[in-house]
């Protein structure tokens, strides 16, 4: 039964979960067909005309112009509305191609903005970026070209049974029976090219995290001699990505041709039908002529179907992608305001995948005011903890609260006018210096901004390289891994939040940096609740509470001089540290 359903689903032709995320725009749809029915009813009313106007020519050999007057007059208005249809359904579209896509973004915009610190799963930075440009044309494709013309095609086949019928039934029903084969041709290689085009997709996001590694990593690419072996994978890639485009179109050129071989043999057959009804049957020359006509009128509309399913294939597989990005769970925010900052772990559990633990049955408190360590060997779930105390995660069992409040019951809003994070990765944008304290405080004056950056020993290097004016390149690689670490302190100093977790944030800079950043925070313990993480332990012996921990369990707790004194997991890892950095030391000497 499963196997089945999984069948079903393989070939149906309409998505509806793609078609959900149409919303309002749905009503373009239903007026694009409207239009396009008006459309064959016009193009029925063009052929009639013709034919009126042959068999008056027959009936009235000799007669004047004005013969032709009536038939002439409604060929005219048919192509009148013919042309208007035409018009009113390319614009239509175009409207739906547009509004579609503003939704779209803005609804892929507004996910990534909800899901805020939390990554999103399985999507790297260029396959976010190929799904909220690339992924969205492809489905403005399926919503404004393959959806209107579904609908009609289904439409279109029926009408002209009810209008053919009453002339010919036998003609009508051999050009209906036909009709199906088109979408069952659909059908035979459907499986075949969602495949294909699945591969496609992959293949293409795949190639462009290539070009987004290769560029970023250049530099290390060109020290390491690397270079001219990405060189080969990128063709690799390349060379991929065109074997699957060929195959995309090797497999559009047969399915065209198989519904080419079936629309014209279709028409063929119903043109037959019509020539023998007349020998047979009696029908007049006049009626056969009108259904000769139309015949292929019945199989044109699945025919341009058929041509728009491959497009739509392909924006099948990116709106699969954007549904994976939209179904994501959003995290818990409640609508209560923070009162009180002080925060706990209360007995909590958390595991990733559902399988392995990474916090077991983890306590802790981090006082309103003080500064407060976490240690440990990596792996052991800091992190982690981190992670849980901003918001990316909720914990599988136990709490995280924020003054008494469970940290789901808060306003997000609420939450992080009270918090700020300084990471090894802060994030410094392509902006002036004073944009990006803006960011954190609209309303901050130049002597605040100024103020900040002496704290943190920078004021006299900005104002001798661009001031408050110099702009920040990406990734701030105009400016010092410290530099940039000191820059990212100042920019939460300014925002004078109440909170303050330090998340490696003096990993991998200069030993000047390290200074003036490590003297910033015991500054602020004294006022505001300090959380830091840190590998290098001498940074934390001035530290009010120290949490060490080991493969996600809280294992030891208290000041430096407390867990020295007992000799166990904290002062064996101190004892190690500091026997390294001394042995480092002399070899420098």
């Amino acid at each position: 039964m499963l196997r089945r359903k999984q069948a079903i689903r393989e070939y149906r032709m309409i998505d509806k979960d793609l078609l959900r995320l149409l919303g309002g725009n749905k009503k373009y749809i239903a007026f694009c067909v409207g239009l396009m029915v008006l459309g064959l009813f016009a193009n029925v009313g063009i052929t009639a005309s013709l034919c009126w106007a042959i068999a008056l020519a027959v009936r009235y050999s000799g007669g004047g112009a004005g013969v032709f007057l009536a038939p002439a007059v409604c060929a005219c208005i048919g192509l009148a509305v013919r042309y208007a249809t035409t018009r009113l359904v390319g614009d239509l579209k175009d409207t739906l191609g547009r509004s579609v896509k503003k939704d779209l973004r803005e609804r892929v915009y507004n996910k990534i903005v909800r899901l805020g610190v939390r990554s999103t799963d399985d999507m790297s930075m260029a396959g976010l970026t190929q799904i909220a440009l690339e992924g969205v044309e492809q489905l403005d494709l399926y919503y404004s070209s393959y959806l209107p013309q579904f609908f009609y095609a289904m439409l279109a086949p029926l009408l002209l049974f009810a209008i053919t019928v009453g002339i010919s039934w036998r003609v009508a029903l051999v050009l209906l029976c036909c009709v199906p084969l088109i979408p069952l041709s659909i059908i035979a290689v459907s499986k075949w090219a969602k495949k294909i085009f699945a591969k496609y997709w992959g293949k293409y996001t795949s190639m462009g995290d290539s070009f987004l590694d290769s560029v970023q990593g250049l530099k290390e690419l060109k020290i390491f001699g690397a270079d001219a072996a990405q060189h080969r994978k990128m063709n690799e890639t390349s060379e991929e990505f065109r074997k699957i485009t060929m195959k995309v179109l090797v497999m559009q050129l047969a399915s065209t041709t198989i519904m080419d071989l079936v629309a014209y043999g279709g028409a063929g057959l119903g043109i037959a039908m019509a020539l023998l009804s007349v020998t047979r049957w009696g029908l007049s020359p006049i009626a056969a002529l009108f259904l000769i006509l139309v015949a292929v009128d019945f199989f044109l509309p699945l025919r341009a179907f058929g041509s728009a399913f491959h497009i739509a294939m392909n924006g099948v597989s990116a709106g699969q992608k954007i549904l994976s990005l939209l179904g994501q769970d959003d995290p818990v925010w409640g609508q209560e305001a923070v009162t009180d900052t002080e925060l706990k772990l209360e007995g909590v559990t958390f595991s990733y995948d559902g399988k392995r633990d990474v916090l077991e049955n983890v306590t802790m408190t981090f006082p309103r005011h003080g500064m407060t360590a976490l240690v440990g060997e990596s792996g052991c779930g800091k992190s982690t903890v981190v992670n849980l105390l901003f918001g990316a995660f909720r914990p599988n069992s136990g709490a995280v609260t924020v003054g008494g409040k469970k940290l789901e019951s808060l306003s997000r809003a609420s939450y992080y006018s009270h918090l700020a994070v300084v990471s090894y990765n802060t994030y410094i944008f392509n902006e002036t210096v004073r944009a990006n304290f803006r960011l954190a405080k609209p309303q901050v004056t130049d002597e605040e901004i100024c103020a900040a950056l002496e704290k943190v020993n920078l004021l006299t290097f900005l104002q001798e390289n661009g001031g408050l004016d110099k702009i920040i390149t990406e990734d701030a690689a105009n400016i010092s891994g410290g530099q940039k670490q000191r820059l990212a302190l100042a920019v939460s100093l300014v925002a004078d939040k109440d909170i303050y977790i330090f998340d490696e944030a003096t990993s991998n800079i200069d030993i000047e940096s390290e200074a003036v950043i490590m003297e910033n925070i015991r500054e602020l313990s004294k006022t505001k609740s300090v959380i830091v993480i840190s590998h290098r332990l001498a940074n934390v012996v001035p530290a009010d509470l120290i949490y060490y921990m080991e493969t996600g369990r809280l294992i030891e707790s208290g000041t430096h001089a407390a867990l020295m004194a007992q000799s166990g997991g904290y002062a064996r890892l101190y004892a190690t540290q500091k026997n390294l950095e001394e042995g480092y030391a002399e070899v420098l000497k």
